[in-house]
This record gives structure tokens, sequence and C-alpha cells, in this order.
């Protein structure tokens, strides 16, 4: 009867169970990172959301940006975006419920290649009191969320012997399009694709010093970051690089498996995802791939379980639910599949007319939200039996963003505009 759940329901419960939680859980409203607080494009179950999405867009701000195609971040009541502020790229913290600035801190000069105009594609992370964020030139800077003052930093070509070309020459991965894989935290450190060729593709830091943990491996970074995960009982950090799918130990760095991945530019961007012992990637160009990863005597072993080359990601990453893969393939068709098997349930052309690059997929309970790159938010059952638009929703401009969700309220951007668009009453 009601087009939306009982969110006053289920915010006391969350309520209730919160102060049974550790202090460091996430709060149910924010969404600190790429694709919400797990990393995996999930809206936590004790998360109002919409059944339908409202007749028109109700936006609770508009804010007039620079150019960006990086997603913004929410947390503590302050969103995060990053643009070009006077050809250098800055992150802003503004306030999440009315927009006004609070402050921002310029970090690196801008770069430019053939894909678009000249802004920052990263994702910050922010985590309580410090935010993360890394330039395309390869400049990673944590700093304080109260004033924006730089903290420590590195750089990845100054610092890690990193390659970092831009257009020039046919280097592939980040070297070719710059730095856009986000960082990932975990506990007390953070992770990132730096791409140094001395034994510092991916580089574990301690999160609160920029001390060097660990760093492993020489692969190029591709354009996606590294995620974190328990494989056949072992914790890993995995990266899809411009070169290979590479599984390291989570605690030293140390190479525990490596299947190579080669493709004409190395423009390896969805991020990876675990299901079981199970990692799936997927490229334009090399298909779906389902790697298996088991282990014997501390020892793994990768092999790879299938690859569908009909469901072939350009770069967006897809959403899993209920051991089904739903996403976006080839010629902007949207599709179900089983993860574990790469099996087609259904694929359907996006309602979205003119979209056929990017969407962006969060799951909502037992929905889809798009956010097709046309700028037109989808509605979508997580059906497996066949395709089914709930409804539909216009918000913005061309985008490749990912946007955030807390409070009701969807965070997004396109090329001119940061907004927040109320998606609850």
């Amino acid at each position: 009867m009601f087009p939306f759940r009982d969110y006053r329901l289920f915010f006391s419960i969350a309520a209730i169970f919160a102060g049974m939680l550790p202090t460091a859980v996430v709060q149910a409203s924010d969404w600190p990172r790429w694709r919400g607080p797990e990393a995996n494009g999930h809206v936590p179950a004790a998360t109002a959301v919409p059944l339908v999405l409202p007749a028109e867009a109700r936006y609770v701000w508009r804010r007039k940006v620079g150019f960006g195609v990086g997603s913004p971040v929410v947390s503590g009541g302050t969103a995060y975006y990053l643009d070009n502020q006077d050809n250098k790229e800055t992150v802003h913290a503004v306030d999440a419920a009315t927009g006004a600035e609070r402050w921002q801190t310029p970090f690196d000069e801008t770069f430019k290649d053939n894909q678009s105009a000249v802004g920052p594609r990263g994702t910050p992370v922010v985590d309580r009191d410090r935010i993360y964020v890394q330039s395309g030139r390869g400049e990673f800077q944590c700093l304080s969320t109260t004033d924006g003052k730089s903290l420590w930093h590195v750089n990845f070509v100054n610092d890690f012997g990193a390659l970092f070309t831009g257009e020039k020459g046919s280097t592939p991965g980040a070297a070719r399009h710059g730095y856009t894989g986000p960082a990932m935290i975990d506990g007390e450190r953070i992770l990132v694709g730096a791409g140094g060729a001395n034994g510092a593709s991916v580089v574990c830091f301690d999160k609160r010093t920029g001390r060097v943990i660990w760093k492993s491996q020489n692969d190029i970074p591709g354009n996606g970051g590294p995620v974190v995960a328990t494989l056949a009982g072992i914790k890993q950090v995995i990266s899809f690089t411009a070169e290979a799918v590479i599984g390291l130990r989570f605690d030293t760095g140390a190479l525990l498996w490596r299947v190579p991945v080669k493709t004409s530019y190395g423009r390896h961007v969805a991020s990876p995802i675990v299901i079981g012992d199970l990692v799936l990637v997927g490229s334009h160009q090399a298909g779906l791939i389902g790697i298996r990863i088991s282990a014997s005597d501390d020892t793994c072993t990768a092999e790879t379980a299938y690859v569908e080359k009909r469901l072939a990601i350009n770069f967006s990453s897809p959403v899993l639910r209920d051991g089904l893969l739903y996403g976006l393939g080839p010629a902007g068709m949207l599709f179900c599949a089983d993860a574990r098997t790469g099996e087609q349930k259904w694929t359907h052309e996006s309602p979205a007319v003119g979209s056929k690059a990017h969407a962006a997929f969060l799951l909502m309970h037992e929905n889809l939200l798009v956010l097709a790159d046309t700028g037109e938010l989808l509605l979508v059952a997580a059906d497996p039996k066949e395709f089914r638009l709930v409804s539909r929703l216009k918000v913005c401009g061309t985008t490749w963003c990912n946007p955030a969700y807390a409070d009701g309220r969807l965070f997004l951007r396109d090329a001119e505009e940061l907004l927040c668009v109320q998606l609850l009453p």
C-alpha cells in the first residue's frame, strides 16, 4: 500500500542494536568509501530504502563544481568530493544537509588524457577523523577531516618509482589514464595500487602514520583498487592489475597466486567480486572471468573456472546478491548471471536511451538502483527470472559517478554539479 518502508521503525531498531556494536563500526548513515561501507555496492540491511522512486527529482541542494569523474562519499554529516579548481586537483568538504562548503584543499596538478575533460578521477575514503585522497598523477595524501590539513603523503612516482606517462606512448592501465583505483582500508592498514616497478605494485601503509608495512610485485596498476577477502581460509589482498589478477598475503604481501589477463590497454577497471573461494573480474576484451582459489599447506592455487565473453564488463562494477551477479555488459546490456558458473539468467537493453558505457549499481535490499551514464536512475528488481523495471527518474546530466546513499538521500555528480537528491519522504 505504501511506496516506502516504515523507516522510522527501521531506525529505532537499528539504534537499539547500535549500542551493542563496537565503536569502530561505520555509522548506518555513512557511505565513507567507494561503493559504500563494505565496498561492494550494498546498502546496509538496516538502512531504509525506497520501494519506488519519486515521480520528480527532489533536490535537497545543488552545488556548482569543477570537472571531475570521481564519486562523492559521506561521513559524519559531511560530503566529500574531488574536482578541478584552477588546474589543481582539489578535495572539498561540504555540509551533507545544506551543501555549504566547510573547507577545500588543493593537493596536486591536474593532467589531461583523451577520455574526458581535465579533472580528477579518484574517490576519497574517510576513516573517522581522516580522509585519504589520490590524484591522477599518483599523489596520495592523508588529510584531517576537520580542516583539510595534510597529515602525511607519498607520491607513487617519486617515492616508489612508478611509471606515469599520461597519453604518451603505449603503456597500459594507470600509467596511461592516471590513478583512479580507490584505496582500501582494513583495520589499521590502508592499501593502494602504487605501481612501483621495484616491488611496489601494491603498497600497504599504516593508515595513521604512513609507514610502509609491506610492498609487493612489479605490475602496473589497473584502474580499479585492491580488495580484501578471505579465500581458501587465507586472508588476502586481491588486485586486478594491468597485467594480471593477483592474490597477496594480507599480513606480509607475499604472492599467493597470479592469473595473467592481457588486454590492449590494460583497462581493468571493475572491482573484483568474491563469492566463496571464487574471484570474479571483468574486462571489455577478456570477458567475465571466474577464478577458483584453493589452498594446501599454506600454498594457494588459482584455476580459471570460466570465461564468459558475452558478459564482458567495460568499466562498470557489478553487484552480487544471493549468488547472482548484476551488471552492465557489452552495448549497454544489463545482465543477471550465475556468479559461480557465468551462466546468463537474462540480458536486457538499458531503458536509459543512449546509455552504453557505464552504469553504477547499488543493491537496495531486493532491488537494484542503477545510475545510467545518461543521468537517469532506474530501480530494477533483483530477480533472476526476468528483467523488471520498477520505476525511473532523471536526476542529472552525463555522469560516470558511483553515487553515495545516506539518510534516504543520494549524493552524486555530473560534469557541472554535485547534487543531493531526496529519495525517501
